[in-house]
């Protein structure tokens, strides 16, 4: 092949943290992919080697010592291809983010990640030393640059390569979804691509990893900043892809147009490949949930059939006084088009089992919040002994909007080990229940539930609005206090009433104790809850909003 053109493999691929065979065994078959197909070179993501982020197992020197057994195998398995791979190493007492090249069974090349992202997500300045030096390594006779993820987004390394000599530039990532990020991407790879002249080819993870979902997507963009090749969203597979180097290419790549489905789409597919992720990297092959009758159950039951498959799903509705006839019927009827496993167990006989126990200790008090909330937790109880005795995984329903509020019972509807609506607002959770109806088979929630008001079903003739602002209003101020760190003054000044506001924060501020007990869910947004936001539990701030 001409010497101007390069014909590279991209590895995009899920692996698992800290499961080091089964990575293993994934890599090895996709550099057999690779050399079957006569590619100069295979590229895998950024730390493919353990997983990313292996977080606080890069603390544990048998951790690290397993790096250097994949890496053997890499080693010999790089005969007449060159192989480019993530791995945390250790260099002279510090570790290091590094890229790993091999050549015909010998190291040639090592690259030491140069920016460290420590926002948001990211904390790996916790673990990693800064990388100081460039490094070009010969593909093919061709001078290609090397970069990790966060270093592409900084200027100054990709100009550096530049100035060294560099023709092409090679990236590996492990950059997590969220809505609108592939956009971003493309738009920074474009600038870089125009400004030096280099074609870039961007190797992305893929799956879920606890709260994180990678979403692949990998680019090749050629020195004009034209897009030559995008691989699938939330898919693995090893592409192997002809890049010009050189205007005296003698091969010719046909640009494409950044195609990506709808921002409903992208997020709901992020949503089902992290429930998948999760459920399966942490040995479970069965999941169950509470179905109230609601939209956030529905729309949840129908995420896990999407990643799991009806055979390993299982509802259960739990009527009780307030349970309107509708919300059983419509349960019975969601879960029998599904073709999930449905029980029915009612709770009255629990509560006032509970109520007369307590009977003594609530003498001559009035009927509060106390008493729904045992209703929660008697569901609770009962979800959660369903789980232990048939090891299935138990689903938590909440979305970002009643997690924001603290509308959630502690030990009640907050159970479960994974929580998929967690990240997602509850405007959202209509616009993708609507999104997933329209879908090949049909209306998979009824449509009754998407239209008719929300209500937790605690009290006589509940309603959500009874206490909290209608969604449309409350999910703004919600992300505009917790997404874009905007003041009560700032939010008010954008059309809301103060009062509303100032109620929303307060809740927000005074129900941090509720999330940090609540189970982890996947990040869709700019600011999710977990690791991504750390306030204070104990914390007197509120009295100056």
């Amino acid at each position: 092949m001409n010497g101007s053109v390069l014909q590279l493999a991209i590895a995009q691929l899920n692996p698992c943290v800290g499961d080091f065979d089964a990575n293993r065994d994934k890599i090895l078959d996709s550099i057999a992919q690779a050399r079957g197909q006569r590619a100069d070179a295979v590229v895998f993501p950024e730390m493919m080697v353990t997983g990313y982020p292996p977080e606080d197992l890069l603390f544990r020197p048998a951790f690290l010592q397993q790096v250097g057994r994949v890496l053997e195998a890499v080693r010999q398995a790089s005969k007449a291809i060159t192989v480019i791979i993530g791995a945390p190493l250790q260099r002279q007492g510090k570790l290091y983010n590094m890229a790993v090249v091999y050549h015909d069974g010998k190291c040639i090349a090592e690259y030491a990640k140069q920016y460290l992202p420590n926002y948001r997500v990211f904390d790996e300045k916790r673990y990693f030393s800064t990388g100081k030096q460039t490094v070009i390594v010969p593909i093919s006779g061709i001078p290609t640059g090397l970069l990790i993820c966060e270093d592409i987004w900084q200027p100054a390394p990709i100009r550096q390569l530049k100035k060294e000599g560099a023709e092409a530039v090679i990236v590996l990532n492990a950059s997590p979804f969220r809505s609108n990020k592939a956009q971003e991407r493309f738009a920074l790879l474009e600038r870089h691509a125009k400004k030096h002249r280099l074609p870039i080819l961007y190797s992305n993870l893929v799956g879920g990893q606890d709260e994180l979902v990678f979403d692949g997507h990998s680019l090749v963009l050629d020195a004009q900043g034209q897009l030559l090749f995008q691989g699938r969203t939330f898919t693995e597979d090893t592409y192997v892809v002809t890049v010009p180097v050189s205007a005296a290419a003698t091969v010719s790549v046909k640009p494409q147009s950044l195609e990506l489905a709808s921002q409903e789409a992208q997020v709901y597919q992020a949503l089902v490949t992290g429930v998948r992720d999760y459920v399966a990297k942490n040995g479970f092959s069965a999941v169950m949930l509470g179905l109230s009758g609601g939209i956030d159950s529905a729309l949840t039951l129908v995420l896990a059939v999407d990643a799991l498959g009806a055979e390993n799903v299982e509802a259960v509705m739990m009527p009780f006084h307030y349970t309107a006839d509708i919300s059983i019927h419509d349960a019975r009827q969601q879960a029998e088009t599904l073709g999930v496993r449905y029980r029915e167990i009612p709770i009255e006989r629990i509560f006032d089992s509970f109520m007369k126990t307590l009977g003594k200790e609530f003498a001559g008090l009035e009927r509060d919040v106390t008493e729904e909330n045992i209703q929660a937790r008697s569901r609770g109880v009962i979800l959660m002994a369903l789980s232990n005795k048939l090891g299935k995984m138990l689903l938590a329903t909440g979305n970002k909007s009643e997690m924001s509020m603290g509308y959630a019972t502690l030990y009640g509807d907050m159970a479960g080990g994974f929580a998929p609506l967690k990240d997602v607002y509850k405007t959202w959770v209509y616009a993708l229940s609507r999104y997933r109806n329209q879908g090949e088979e049909g209306e998979v929630i009824p449509s009754r539930v998407i239209t008719r008001p929300p209500s937790a079903e605690l009290a006589p003739d509940q309603k959500d609005e009874d206490s909290l602002p209608p969604y449309s209003i409350l999910d703004e101020i919600l992300r505009l206090f917790i997404e874009e760190f905007h003041s009560v003054n700032e939010i008010v000044a954008q059309g809301f009433e103060e009062e509303t506001v100032r109620f929303v924060v307060n809740r927000v501020l005074l129900n941090e104790y509720k999330r940090r007990q609540s189970a982890p869910g996947i990040r869709i947004t700019r600011r999710a809850f977990g690791k991504d936001r750390r306030y204070p539990i104990s914390s007197a701030y509120r009295k100056y909003l």
